[in-house]
């Protein structure tokens, strides 16, 4: 590992420097999966579990870990995570609009809706002209560098839908080795789709003024609702890859600016009647009017209110949000002339038959109604990082105690809980699966008297804070066997019962999915619940504030609204208790 001194100042210059994600052996991830399960299990769903623990140690486990070790052996592989994520990104079959895309409502501007569009468009054309001469600085945490790999698939980048697999279409690829080379971005509004110019034919980016001339442009050039051809992105993938089939190859050329586009903006003539709105908006809104396919979409509403859509299969959210950060930081422009031309604004027109212009009706309304099926809420909390600090408690483990306070309340029980834990650290890191019920959580929530849940707060938070360093340092059990059954499941092999176990499928079946990213320029971000009767929860504590979003299914909608107030309750009741010590 290179020292501080040691640090390249290139955008990419310490990636080949960074330590390789560990992979643990065999039994200290089984060793530490049961201990993760057990606080969910009864006895006897632990023994079961146990058992298939044991048979798979002595049976197919160190085989399949022997492939995987070999696998991470490879001059060609970064880590031993590689195939895990192209599998668990790519290989999801239902839709990704809501329910794997994640979205960020930016702070508010005096801006109109072209003016703040334009800023961010030039502001993000910089930030990508510098990821490509490598000037962005390498972040460093702490004095050690961290994974820069994400950056090279912000712009250009799209998932193309296939079956039984997607794929990921972007620059820094065999295909497409170095940089993107694309010149324009892809304009949406009221379902047309444009293309226009952000850099010229010699290379140079517009001026703010001159983007926002072209941004007028593109919508006086559709006054009328067009195609809408994005609902199809809202698709399951198997089905969205055969409609996108059938627009082939009529609507090749159309596809390819489209996919090849910098980022997308969608213009929205909607303006938002409060956080929520514009939140709800962001995350799923008109799917006519987006590409949900796209690495980045910015979206500004016609009072100037804007935030990002992204799709997630080679990006996460800390990556995301220093970008956005600074983007949004990025001053007025000192130079206002410019290159003293008008970019070109281009229609992407696409050939339709009426059978793919009821699909694109079809899909539309579909999604229409999977959206108004899920329920959401913002919650800004008076509480800050800063007085947690101050109550000797990490801030993420005061969060996450708070959240299991109020489960208990809103659902009679402690559930499983999930939370993304960065592992940028590592070479091409991303995220660790951490999850959050341990022995010392149950134990706090059934406390009772001051002293006695005092003691047991600090003994969870004290195991919380642990248990995050482990998965930072990339010794965290699911991932593990999680890619152990998919080596196996590529060969063609039965599932072992280990991943049919009360202990793999309890718990991964979450109550609360949780994500923190803060950001000074970001009021609510989030993302859809992942099953039936879960709560999402991206949250953010800052120095100042504490804010989320919350999203379920509308069918148990009450008991996140029962959640909502007892976790502002929780964290009163939480800050008083350790105050009084």
């Amino acid at each position: 590992m290179r020292t501080n001194v040691d640090l390249s100042t290139r955008t990419f210059g310490n990636e080949d420097h960074l330590p390789r994600v560990p992979l643990p052996t065999l039994d200290d991830t089984c060793d530490r999966f049961l201990e993760w399960c057990a606080p969910l299990l009864t006895a006897d769903e632990l023994a079961t579990t146990e058992k298939t623990v044991a048979a798979f140690r002595d049976g197919p486990g160190p085989d399949l870990h022997a492939q995987l070790a070999a696998y991470d052996a490879r001059p060609d592989t970064a880590s031993w995570l590689d195939a895990f994520w192209r599998q668990r990104y790519l290989g999801r079959r239902d839709r990704i609009a809501l329910n794997a895309n994640f979205f960020f409502l930016f702070e508010d501007s005096p801006l109109g809706q072209i003016e703040r569009a334009a800023r961010l468009v030039a502001a993000s054309v910089a930030y990508k002209l510098s990821i490509d001469d490598e000037t962005l600085p390498p972040v460093v945490q702490r004095g050690q560098a961290l994974s820069m790999e994400q950056n090279k698939y912000l712009f250009s980048a799209t998932r193309i839908p296939g079956d039984p697999l997607d794929s990921s279409r972007n620059p820094y690829s065999d295909a497409w080795p170095g940089p993107s080379q694309a010149r324009h971005i892809l304009v949406l509004h009221d379902g047309n789709a444009l293309a226009v110019d952000v850099i010229s034919p010699e290379g140079r980016p517009y001026a703010v003024d001159e983007i926002a001339a072209g941004l007028r442009a593109a919508v006086a050039a559709s006054p009328t609702r067009g195609p809408a051809v994005g609902h199809l992105t809202t698709k399951a993938r198997a089905e969205w890859a055969a409609s996108r089939t059938t627009l082939l190859p009529a609507n090749a050329d159309a596809l390819d600016t489209l996919e090849t586009a910098l980022f997308c903006v969608c213009l929205e003539d909607l303006t938002p009647s409060s956080p929520l709105e514009a939140s709800d908006q962001l995350l799923h809104g008109d799917s006519g009017n987006r590409w949900f396919d796209k690495s980045v979409s910015l979206i500004v509403f016609a009072d100037g209110t804007a935030g990002y859509n992204g799709e997630h299969c080679k990006l996460d959210g800390t990556t995301v949000i220093a970008y956005l950060d600074t983007v949004l930081e990025t001053p007025e422009p000192t130079d206002p002339a410019g290159l003293g031309e008008t970019p070109a604004v281009a229609p992407v027109a696409f050939v339709l038959d009426d059978a793919q212009r009821a699909d694109i009706d079809t899909a539309g309304k579909a999604f229409a109604d999977y959206a108004a099926d899920t329920a959401t809420s913002t919650l800004s909390v008076d509480f800050s990082a800063e007085r947690a600090k101050a109550l000797k408690c990490s801030p993420d483990a005061f969060a996450q105690m708070a959240f299991q306070l109020a489960h208990v309340r809103a659902k009679g029980h402690v559930g499983a809980t999930y939370e993304s834990i960065a592992t940028r650290a590592f070479r091409h890191g991303r995220t660790e699966a951490m999850r959050v019920v341990t022995p010392e959580i149950l134990a706090f929530t059934a406390a009772t008297g001051p002293d006695e849940r005092r003691r047991a707060f600090r003994a969870a938070a004290d195991k919380h804070v642990a248990r995050a360093k482990e998965c930072q340092a990339g010794l965290a059990p699911e991932q593990h066997l999680w890619e152990l059954q998919l080596i196996a499941a590529r060969q063609g092999h039965d599932v072992d019962p280990l991943y049919g176990s009360p202990g793999w499928t309890i718990m991964r079946d979450d109550y609360l999915s949780t994500s923190a990213v803060p950001s000074p320029h970001v009021k609510y971000w989030g993302f859809g619940s992942t099953s039936e009767k879960c709560i999402g929860v991206g949250y953010a504590m800052m120095p100042g504030r504490f804010d989320l979003y919350l999203s379920t299914p509308r069918a148990v909608s009450e008991q996140m609204g029962i959640f909502a107030v007892a976790l502002a309750d929780a964290v009163r009741e939480l800050e008083e208790l350790l105050a009084d010590a």
